[in-house]
C-alpha cells in the first residue's frame, strides 16, 4: 500500500518563462495538474516543501493528496524537472487519478537478500541493470516499490522485467518496443579488467622505484 502523503499547491494565471522565473525567485516551483477528464490547471508550490518531501523515496511511488487551494485531489508524480548543476527543482507535472481508472508509473525495484545469494557469496558481483520499472495498475493496487528477493541466485543468473515477481493487480506496462529487459545480472569480474588492473598496478609500482633512483 502507498504511503500518505500531503501537497499544498495554489493555482496561478500567469504562465511563461517570464513567470516561471519570478516563482522560482520568490521560492516557490512552477508545476501542472492534468488528467481524470479535466483541464489542467496551472499551480506553484514552495520549493522548500517539495526538497523536504521528494527526500522519500515513497513520494515518487505513490497516491498524493494534492490540496489545490485548499479543495483534496488524489494524484501521481508524473515528471520532475531539476536544475542540471544546482539543487532546485524547476518545473513538476501531477496526473489526476480516478478509482476506477488505471494508471502507468515508474516504481523503484529494491533488491534484497544481495550478501546471502550463493553468486555473490561464491565471487560474483551484481549488476543492478534497472533500478525502476513502469507498471500499470487501479490507484488501490499502487505498490510502493517492486522487490526482487536475491537469496537464491546462482552465478550466471539473469532476471528480466517479465520475470518479476508483481502484487495482485499489477501488471508491467506494455512496451513501446515489446522488449523484455534485463534487470538484473551476477557475474564474474571480465578477466580482462583483472589483468588491466594488476599490468596498472605493476606500472606504477615500476615508475615509483625509477623516480626513487633519480
Amino acid at each position: 500500500m502507498s504511503a500518505n502523503f500531503e501537497v499544498i499547491a495554489q493555482s496561478r494565471i500567469d504562465t511563461g518563462k517570464g513567470a516561471s522565473r519570478r516563482l522560482r525567485r520568490s521560492g516557490q516551483v512552477p508545476g501542472i495538474v492534468y488528467g481524470a477528464h479535466k483541464e489542467p490547471t496551472m499551480i506553484s508550490l514552495l520549493h522548500h516543501e517539495m526538497i523536504h518531501a521528494l527526500q522519500n523515496e515513497a513520494f515518487y511511488s505513490s497516491l498524493l493528496t494534492l490540496k489545490l487551494d485548499d479543495k483534496p485531489e488524489t494524484v501521481v508524480i508524473k515528471d520532475l524537472q531539476r536544475h542540471p548543476a544546482k539543487p532546485f527543482i524547476l518545473h513538476i507535472d501531477f496526473q489526476r487519478v480516478q478509482a476506477d481508472e488505471k494508471i502507468r508509473l515508474h516504481v523503484p525495484i529494491h533488491f534484497t537478500n544481495e550478501e546471502t545469494s550463493p553468486g555473490i557469496k561464491s565471487g560474483g558481483q551484481a549488476s543492478h541493470v534497472m533500478a525502476d520499472v513502469e507498471i500499470s495498475c487501479l490507484p488501490k493496487d499502487l505498490p510502493e516499490f517492486i522487490e526482487i528477493d536475491m537469496s537464491n541466485l546462482e552465478m550466471g543468473a539473469i532476471i528480466h522485467a517479465s520475470e518479476l515477481t508483481l502484487p495482485s493487480g499489477v501488471e508491467l506496462a506494455a512496451s513501446d518496443s515489446g522488449e523484455d529487459p534485463i534487470v538484473l545480472t551476477i557475474h564474474t569480474a571480465h578477466r580482462s579488467e583483472e589483468e588491466g588492473e594488476s599490468e596498472a598496478t605493476g606500472e606504477g609500482e615500476s615508475e615509483t622505484g625509477e623516480e626513487g633512483t633519480e
